[in-house]
């Protein structure tokens, strides 16, 4: 019988199925239901849960027949790509992430008997292994980097729908604009070493060399930092969906940089004068 399928943000698929046991009726009208549904909604694949059966079974279309898996388990894995996967659940919406392409697995045909399997095709492999996941409380967006996935939740929350991750909707894994925080902040901590010369007795020379230090790194703080706004305010424009890129946060990185960077410009200045 076709059965209702559960399309984001149905919380509901995210449980972990419990394994397959009777054989007999209870297990072939639940895979009567599965195949019925994928007949329905002209799918290829489609597990237990999906449709609210809390059982570790799914079946795979090969050919014109439907095949089952109960209680199915990957053995080893190897030769990873980059998969661009559809399914139900979020609306045949394309989303790209690691899987493995060799696969060695066991499962429970429809008598129960245990059977071993090795898959070497991409599509079939990738396939296999969604369909798993969805078994044990893992969707398409679970696999994502954890930078995607909080922003790809954030954007999702109440609509009901997935976006495509392929394109520029969110941030990049490592923006670039952290090369410009990461100068700044390492020419800022040589300004604070050089304010802890007088403590160790340094010469007047040494510390005239590091006055120079600090006279040379407080512009470039201030380069860098507007190098940092600049390419922010790019990556905001690019990313809309890029949370970090909001106007008020790069604003409180920039002040706290540049304040620091007064702050220490002023107490080297002073330790300086004070020496000579």
């Amino acid at each position: 019988m076709t059965q209702t399928l559960k399309y984001y943000p149905d919380s509901s698929i995210n449980v972990n199925a419990g394994p397959v046991r009777n054989f007999k009726e209870s297990y072939q009208l639940i895979y009567e239901d599965i195949v019925d549904t994928m007949k329905a909604n002209t799918l290829t694949s489609l597990s237990a849960i999906q449709i609210g059966h809390l059982y570790q079974l799914m079946v795979i279309k090969e050919g014109d027949d439907y095949i089952a898996y109960a209680n199915p388990r990957i053995i080893t894995q190897t030769d990873s790509f980059d998969s661009t996967e559809t399914c139900s659940y979020f609306h045949q919406h394309p989303i790209t992430i690691k899987r493995y392409q060799t696969l060695s697995i066991i499962y429970e045909d429809s008598c129960g008997e245990m059977q071993t399997k090795k898959i070497t095709q991409q599509e079939e492999a990738a396939t296999f292994q969604r369909m798993v996941d969805y078994l044990f409380n893992t969707t398409l967006i679970d696999r994502l980097p954890p930078h995607q996935k909080e922003q790809a939740s954030r954007a999702l929350a109440g609509k009901g729908n997935m976006p495509n991750l392929e394109e520029n909707t969110f941030c990049p894994p490592e923006s670039k604009k952290v090369y410009f925080i990461s100068v700044a902040d390492k020419l800022l901590f040589f300004m604070f070493v050089s304010l802890l010369l007088p403590l160790f007795n340094v010469s007047n020379e040494t510390l005239s060399s590091w006055y120079t230090y600090d006279k040379f790194a407080f512009p470039l703080v201030i380069i860098l930092m507007i190098g940092f706004f600049i390419f922010a305010n790019y990556e905001a424009k690019k990313f809309k969906q890029c949370t970090s890129c909001q106007v008020g946060n790069n604003i409180g990185v920039i002040f706290k940089r540049v304040l620091l960077n007064f702050i220490l410009l002023c107490i080297s200045y002073i330790i300086f004068h004070s020496n000579y």
